[in-house]
């Protein structure tokens, strides 16, 4: 399996599930009654669990897209989901459970990169193939 196998970005998103919902799980039970500090976990958790579901779609669309250069952009957008999960979901989990904010421009810089992720992942499938009986 390699970094550039659909399987590899399966594999990811299985991943992120997991902590995802082991993080949604553990911010219930755990956190402070701070509405503050709990609203901030649950964010986090929900943008977690929003872009570990385009990881899956970013597996579907490298399993599926006719052409390598479609798939480029389709594994491009994903290394975006996945630095876009960890600035903007990491820096409010941090935030959560240490009370301080440890990239002060990490959840803004996360946020930019789940909107490059996106725009990535419509361009991977708006692309025209090279061969006819793949056209969108």
């Amino acid at each position: 399996m390699t970094m550039d196998s659909w399987r590899f970005w399966a594999f990811l998103a299985g991943l992120s599930g997991i902590t995802a919902v082991g993080a949604g799980a553990y911010g219930y039970h755990t956190l402070s009654g701070d509405p503050k500090i709990r609203n901030a976990f649950e964010i986090a958790v929900q943008y977690h669990m929003f872009h570990t579901l385009a990881l899956f779609a970013v597996a579907w669309l490298k399993k599926s897209l006719p052409d390598e250069r479609s798939a480029y952009w389709a594994t491009r957008s994903g290394w975006f989901f996945v630095g876009g999960i960890l600035m903007f979901s990491g820096t409010l989990y941090a935030y959560s459970l240490t009370g301080t904010n440890p990239i002060p421009i990490g959840a803004p810089m996360g946020g930019g990169m789940f909107l490059g992720a996106w725009a990535m992942l419509a361009w991977s499938v708006f692309r025209k193939s090279k061969t006819p009986e793949h056209d969108l």
